[in-house]
């Protein structure tokens, strides 16, 4: 079954982690086996496997941070640096594009056309290593901060970037983000104003209770949350409330369950050596269904997987090894006595629906 996957940081992995996305997952991990970075030699994501899992479809993002808090590889000490950093993520995607291996789709019309050439492929029941279409690429922002001020926007827009999730972790630049408690700043009341006229889709993943309630009454566009899962099963603030899941349902919004193991169970020490044997992708299926069940329908839960998200099989379902085995995710569905229809709504027609409704 064809998939789609909201959130992947691969700009991220193939400039700040020197990975060769060209290349399968398994020369990664042999190439790193000597790096004791956290996550190294344990890569899930490279082209190869997202072609073998029928990955037709991504949202791949543009991360780089300007909180006044520095940090390796992610958070720089200058919003001019973080400019460079996420325009170094948009050169890369279009230097894919330009090679064939990608298309980056802007627009109903180029989403439409890549999509009816995924599922002519799929349909025809192609055999293992057969050729698939160039993979299809949503490019999102994971932190604004990356953008100098609203009035710049229009700049990234030209660019291709269709979705913003203003905040990551700490106090960005626009809103307050995972663990504060700051709201939206002057600045970010104006981004959501200028997003709304361009058309540009917010993600509300990672923004902090004060900010996403702040956010949904101030701007009336399309959302989502691209990577996000329950806190009424995982009681953290990074999960959000069911409160806040009915209202990204009652907007027709999208929420795409993330296989982060410390999102999926209670107190898992993301610090230490704590085994993932815990959680499995049933375990995401779990935080899929928990959607189902607030929406009342399957309109609503997708797959947004955060994979290589500065972690790998370590901090994983223990069960997944590439990107490829998130075709699990139908198999349970479907143990669980999904309809083919909801099934394929949850693998990627959820995310049509909603591009094709903010593309309209």
């Amino acid at each position: 079954m064809l998939m789609i996957d909201s959130h992947l940081d691969l700009g991220w992995n193939a400039l700040q982690w020197n990975r060769n996305l060209l290349q399968s997952v398994y020369t990664i991990r042999v190439q790193e086996r000597d790096l004791a970075e956290k996550g190294r030699a344990q890569g899930t994501v490279a082209f190869p496997e997202m072609r073998r899992g029928r990955l037709a479809l991504c949202f791949a993002t543009v991360l780089a941070r300007n909180t006044g808090v520095t940090a390796p590889h992610i958070d720089f000490g200058s919003q001019a640096q973080a400019y460079a950093i996420g325009q170094g993520h948009l050169l890369y995607y279009r230097a894919l594009e330009r090679d064939g291996i990608i298309r980056v789709i802007t627009g109903r019309a180029a989403l439409d056309k890549h999509m009816a050439e995924w599922e002519a492929w799929d349909g025809a029941n192609p055999g293992p290593g057969t050729e698939t279409p160039p993979l299809g690429f949503v490019i999102s922002m994971e932190s604004a901060d990356a953008i100098r001020d609203p009035a710049q926007l229009s700049e990234w827009h030209a660019s291709g970037l269709r979705v913003i999730g203003p905040a990551h972790y700490g106090p960005g630049r626009f809103a307050g983000g995972t663990n504060t408690e700051l709201g939206l700043t002057p600045g970010g009341v104006g981004l959501l104003g200028e997003m709304e006229r361009l058309g540009v889709i917010l993600d509300l993943t990672h923004l902090s209770d004060e900010s996403f309630w702040q956010a949904v009454e101030v701007f009336h566009g399309p959302v989502l949350a691209s990577h996000n899962n329950c806190r009424a099963l995982v009681p953290h603030q990074r999960q959000f409330s069911d409160e806040q899941l009915r209202a990204i349902i009652e907007r027709d919004g999208v929420i795409g369950s993330a296989f982060d193991v410390w999102m999926l169970i209670p107190n898992w020490n993301r610090g230490g050596s704590a085994s993932n044997r815990q959680a499995g992708i049933a375990t995401v299926v779990d935080h899929i269904e928990h959607v189902c069940q607030l929406a009342g329908n399957s309109d609503h839960a997708a797959i947004g997987s955060d994979l290589d998200g500065g972690y790998g099989r370590e901090q994983s379902p223990h069960d997944l090894d590439t990107i490829a085995d998130m075709q699990q995710v139908a198999v349970i569905l479907k143990q669980r006595g999904y309809q083919d229809a909801d099934i394929a709504a949850i693998m990627h027609g959820n995310w049509l629906r909603l591009l094709r409704r903010a593309w309209s």
